[in-house]
């Protein structure tokens, strides 16, 4: 598809084109592939930011929700990088693309920028450089954006140094500014094909009400960018002074707030050729994602795909114990939870961060903690009375087939789910088999012991040098029959085990995999979590090793 043609001009005949947007949705390969071959209600896929070189981006929290349909967020340019993220956009565009790709690039100078649109421009139909972050690390986003002279040079060096572009080359620019149409037609005849607007509005200080703490961590002080529906007014205000200040024949690519077909017709009629959709997505679940952008083009209410209910609130808890096992934990909160099997909460130390973790026990509220890194580090200082905050739920209940018998395989604090697994095998009546490998074993209890053991005939199983020989002292005679297998650990463990039980003659729906991928939002804003094409932390994070082999997800 020619995007120039495609797009040029459309704000004229009405139609309602529509656009992911740098940085939700479609951040990951995995994603963008979603994208173009099951939402095909998508016109545009845009990728985030990529810069020269890696950038870890902001620690969590990186969003947060001051009322429903409004969001705050500081992912701070998060990127793998141009060498790693290039062969995959490579790849993706020599499969073959139903929609139109933008690639979207940061830099803080003009000669990252010229690497960076020499090395997309290939591949992309359109290149969008961001000049917009209001959270980016200075001398990146809005720090040129801001600045007319600033922003024109930059487009004029990356003319000028790379006239044989074939991409279309679109300025992502910030509202933060006096005149943001000022800017735009300085960057136009300049020789930028089109504009992106708006980016985030603020930054804005977003603080939990219970700690009276800033929420996001980074060097702003918690500052972040503010998306959502209340942002959408100005969006539209932008648009508009920019279609007027540039003219008809420049491409603009409106974004910010758009939630309903109402805001998509607004935002053409404002002047926009396409309309992004971001932050709404992370309140429509991503199995019906398709749905909800069809009945964005169609004009047919949303409201009943759109969740209010994010699970984005932090609730206080107090320390009630930390007993330790070896390199292990067990902490033990005031308050109770009622999560179940597939499903998470967040852990948050204002000032120091958060990470997801699964509920051991629901009540007393409990949770198994290895020391990893610098958030569970700070978990592990704390002492019995400090405050603890959770945040959650997230991700889903997991869907399963009730069987007479199940094996329940757990490796390191995987053996951390198994409870919840239990709690729901027990209501079912199945006769369960409990065995959790470990490094070596403890000379008094294993962590949960007397919570596992509860359920069922339970075996702690020791390494002994060898990695995963739980794995060993699995017989067919232990899968016989009608037998479902759950499995929770490691991935190269898991991946062994649910091969050795489909050997076995289990069936690959029978056998289920707990797939706790890194996640950042818990919301399906960032995409960090993406499993074969699915987000464990909106659809759950247990999947049967028949979907993952379909998927050909990465364990």
């Amino acid at each position: 598809m020619d995007a120039a043609s495609f797009l040029r001009g459309n704000h004229k005949k009405g139609r309602i084109i529509l656009s992911t947007v740098s940085g939700v949705g479609s951040t990951k390969d995995e994603l963008i592939k979603l994208f173009d071959e099951k939402i095909p209600s998508v016109d545009i896929i845009t990728t985030k930011s990529f810069q020269t070189v890696p950038n870890p981006g902001n620690r969590e929290p990186i969003v947060c929700s001051p009322s429903p349909g409004d969001f705050g967020n500081s992912v701070g340019l998060r990127n793998p990088g141009m060498e790693k993220a290039l062969p995959g956009i490579k790849a993706l565009r020599e499969a073959g693309l139903r929609a139109i790709l933008n690639v979207s690039l940061s830099a803080s100078n003009p000669e990252d920028f010229i690497t960076l649109v020499k090395a997309f421009d290939p591949y992309a139909d359109m290149l969008e450089l961001n000049f917009s972050c209001p959270h980016a690390a200075a001398g990146f986003g809005a720090s040129i954006g801001s600045d007319k002279d600033i922003a024109a040079s930059y487009v004029e060096a990356i003319v000028k140094a790379y006239p044989e572009r074939k991409a279309l080359l679109i300025v992502k620019l910030t509202p933060n500014v006096p005149d943001i149409a000022e800017i735009a037609k300085a960057v136009i005849e300049k020789g930028a094909d089109g504009i992106a607007t708006i980016n985030t509005v603020g930054p804005k200080l977003y603080i939990e009400p219970h700690s009276g703490a800033p929420i996001l961590n980074n060097k702003l002080g918690g500052k972040g960018g503010a998306s959502g529906e209340w942002v959408r007014d100005e969006a539209l205000l932008c648009v508009r002074k920019i279609r007027e200040a540039i003219g008809d024949y420049p491409i603009i690519l409106g974004m910010g707030g758009v939630t309903r077909p109402a805001d998509a017709k607004a935002m053409i009629e404002a002047g926009a050729d396409s309309v992004g959709i971001g932050s709404a997505l992370a309140r429509v679940n991503p199995q019906r994602w398709e749905e909800y952008f069809h009945s964005m083009k169609s004009g047919d209410d949303v409201s009943s795909l759109l969740a209010d209910d994010l699970p984005l609130h932090y609730t206080p808890h107090e320390i009630i114990s930390m007993e330790m096992h070896k390199d292990v934990m067990v902490m033990t909160l005031s308050g109770n939870m009622d999560a179940k099997a597939g499903e998470f909460v967040f852990l948050w130390i204002p000032g120091k961060g958060e990470k997801p973790f699964s509920v051991a026990v629901n009540d007393p509220l409990t949770f198994l903690i290895k020391k990893r890194g610098e958030f569970t580090s700070a978990l592990f200082e704390l002492k019995n009375g400090d405050t603890v905050y959770t945040r959650g739920l997230s991700g889903s209940p997991m869907v399963y087939k009730k069987t007479e018998r199940a094996l329940l395989i757990g490796g390191g604090t995987g053996a951390a789910v198994l409870p919840l697994i239990g709690d729901m095998l027990r209501k079912d009546g199945t006769l369960m088999d409990i065995r959790v490998g470990v490094v070596e074993n403890d000379t008094d209890k294993e962590p949960l012991e007397d919570v596992l053991s509860s359920y069922g005939k339970t075996m702690f199983i020791a390494d002994d040098g060898k990695p995963g020989r739980v794995l060993d002292t699995i017989k067919p005679e232990d899968v016989a029959g009608d037998t479902s297998c759950y499995i929770v650990g490691p991935g190269k463990m898991m991946h062994k085990a649910a091969e050795l039980l489909e050997s076995l003659g289990v069936s690959d729906d029978s056998i289920y995999l707990s797939m706790e991928k890194n996640t950042m939002c818990g919301i399906g804003m960032c995409g960090e979590c993406v499993c074969g094409g699915h987000l464990p932390c909106k659809e759950g994070t247990f999947f049967t090793w028949k979907t993952l082999k379909e998927n050909k997800a990465e364990l």
